[in-house]
């Protein structure tokens, strides 16, 4: 039983991160009755458009998370993006707030070297071989240990940020300067990857609930720059490879634990299927299951935090997304094209509300349904080419 929002009654749900997808957590909570607070580190963003309260905060400062969360005496504490104080997030943990779906797995999974090793090294999970660079001439020796191509990352980055491949001796010196660049802690640490040849990448959406652990139809999706760029559900698998992704799956979310919705990245290669990241959280290419079945990744998220059951997800249709993103930074622009791209059938657009755009940053998401992915996908496809960024 919930009281009403702004009762003495009420549960609060306090998100750290205001991105689109915690937009829609915020959204779907409220639906349930929840009152909802947004935190971030820049004002007007799209989570703090729809919620009751929020705040403006550096999303690292520790002592500035726990003033907003010692005011506000949240039910739940929903971290929604990687970079955050998450030593405070355990401090309040251990005190008794709770952290979705826990401390311990914000902590883990916002550090790749951290989730890296759990995976690989404790749980013995198929990955990629990988080796850690804390210099340039670390950094040198671990490429031509593993072989060129490589993949080199900032142990802490979002949206593809400081993530490249790298080619060749000549392209090393680069590459660490750009995953400085693009890393969200000034740590001067690097994962490097071995280039994985394969056949076709996903994300295999898991929830953790009092119902046990489920699993969405497996999502395939497309990225550059790390980043993606379409997504689409469901994913044409073998019952081998869904066999082994679920093991997989279940396998590392059963380590972090907690309830809640867990993005599992997973690369589908001729030798089987790999881990590749975990988010514990909805997931950027999840968007399609606003589409696609009769609950989204956000609805099953909040049901699950909430204690609530979740006894099956059902797959309604095949869809498909395509982002929208900007090629400028602009504070003052609009988004165009709407009824062009809305005319297309069995399509819709979510526009995110972000304040300002950057270079590469999504701005808004085409999401289609067809009878096949194939069409859906060419249908977002059309719809994302439609809309455009205009400056004012």
């Amino acid at each position: 039983m919930y009281g009403a929002p702004y009762s003495q009654h009420a549960k609060k749900m306090l998100l750290l991160g205001s991105g689109e997808l915690g937009k829609e957590v915020i959204l779907e909570a409220q639906r349930l009755g929840i009152e909802t607070i947004a935190v971030d580190r820049y004002e007007h963003a799209p989570a703090m458009q729809v919620a009751h309260r929020h705040y403006v905060t550096n999303m690292q400062d520790g002592a500035a998370i726990r003033a907003i969360i010692e005011q506000e005496r949240p039910d739940y504490i929903v971290p929604e993006i990687e970079a955050i104080a998450t030593e405070t997030l355990l401090e309040l943990e251990a005190e008794g707030f709770h952290v979705v779906p826990t401390a311990r797995a914000a902590r883990l999974t916002m550090d790749r070297e951290g989730i890296r090793r759990l995976a690989a090294e404790k749980l013995d999970l198929p990955t990629a071989p990988y080796a850690f660079a804390d210099s340039l001439d670390e950094l040198r020796t671990a490429a031509h240990k593993l072989g060129f191509p490589c993949v080199i990352k900032p142990l802490m980055s979002s949206s593809g940020k400081g993530q490249s491949i790298c080619h060749n001796e000549d392209e090393i010196a680069a590459c660490w300067t750009y995953a400085m660049e693009g890393g969200r802690t000034q740590k001067g640490r690097v994962i490097v990857e071995g280039f994985v040849e394969f056949e076709s990448e996903i994300t295999l959406l898991t929830v953790r609930s009092v119902s046990g652990t489920s699993f969405c139809h497996p999502i395939g999706h497309i990225q550059r720059d790390g980043d993606y760029i379409e997504s689409w559900q469901p994913h044409a698998m073998s019952e081998v490879q869904i066999e082994q992704a679920e093991h997989i799956a279940r396998s590392i979310t059963d380590e972090l634990g907690g309830y809640g919705i867990y993005g599992v990245e997973l690369f589908l290669t001729k030798d089987g299927v790999l881990f590749s990241e975990v988010s514990p959280r909805p997931h950027d290419t999840g968007m399609v299951t606003m589409a696609s079945q009769d609950w989204s990744q956000f609805a099953l998220h909040v049901r699950a935090i909430l204690g609530l059951p979740i006894p099956t997800i059902r797959l309604l249709t095949p869809a498909a997304t395509h982002t929208l993103k900007s090629d400028a930074e602009l504070k003052q622009f609009a988004i165009g094209g709407l009824e062009e791209a809305m005319s297309i059938p069995n399509t819709t657009v979510r526009v995110f509300g972000k304040p300002e755009t950057k270079i590469g940053r999504r701005m808004a998401v085409a999401l289609s349904s067809a009878g096949t992915v194939e069409e859906a996908r060419s249908l977002a496809s059309r719809a994302a080419s439609s809309l455009s960024i205009e400056e004012l």
